[in-house]
């Protein structure tokens, strides 16, 4: 990244608007949304290189894509993997602001380093594990303050494969597991889910009202209860 850090950055895996839906007709409709999403901007942008983390980090379907991509495009891809042990900490993850902008700042700083000197949250009411969403309304749905885990807290810490930080859970807070649709990261999801007594949910695009129910249900009645339960012993 140092490297190339100077040029004008993109991060394939966000949504920009305008951009044509053509990976339907490409990859199966089992393919995580995001890396749909990854096809359709690299067909769409006007490119001169491609990075791709395929290793442990990321998943196999990044190794297949940069294939893909490979096969389709006349630009280089450059393969990586992202192997580092080196974390550079979380202060965004465990900050008081809200849960969009956090995740916001998350995703913009790999491409273009953002102030990250942020003022912590003590007492988190509630806190969101796994990847970032494909539909960022589903981070409004919570408060400020929301810890993030999971792999999205080792992207902060750019230590995409430090199993061990993934799998942190704070057994105090209410969490809500989440990962896409179709993505491998399912399985560890709904494990830790009934292992803590969590809110698993799976999402292919945007948030449905089944899904924000779900979601308003698990706040209103674990983090709602527990908040309550605070004020009355306190």
């Amino acid at each position: 990244m140092e490297e190339i850090r100077r040029q004008d950055l993109v991060d394939l895996d966000n949504l920009y608007p305008g951009v044509p839906v053509s990976s339907d007709s490409v990859l199966p409709r089992t393919t995580c949304r995001i890396i749909r999403r990854i096809y359709d901007n690299a067909l769409f942008m006007n490119l001169d290189e491609i990075v791709i983390d395929e290793g442990y980090g990321k998943c196999d379907s990044a190794r297949a894509i940069a294939s893909i991509l490979e096969d389709r495009l006349p630009i280089p891809v450059r393969r990586t993997r992202n192997v580092s042990s080196e974390g550079r900490g979380t202060p965004v993850s465990d900050s008081a602001l809200a849960l969009r902008e956090k995740v916001e700042m998350i995703l913009s700083d790999f491409v273009r380093p953002v102030e990250r000197s942020v003022i912590a949250e003590p007492h988190p009411a509630v806190a969101v594990w796994g990847v970032p969403c494909s539909d960022f309304l589903l981070y409004d749905l919570f408060p400020d303050g929301t810890k993030i885990l999971g792999w999205t807290r080792c992207f902060e810490n750019r230590t995409p494969a430090d199993d061990e930080l993934e799998q942190m859970i704070d057994p105090a807070v209410p969490t809500v597991f989440f990962a896409q649709m179709f993505c491998h990261k399912n399985a560890l999801a709904k494990h830790l889910a009934g292992v803590h007594g969590g809110l698993y949910l799976d999402i292919d695009g945007q948030v449905t009202l089944p899904i924000r129910a779900k979601v308003e249900a698990f706040l209103h009645f674990r983090v709602g209860n527990r908040e309550r339960g605070r004020r009355e012993a306190g």
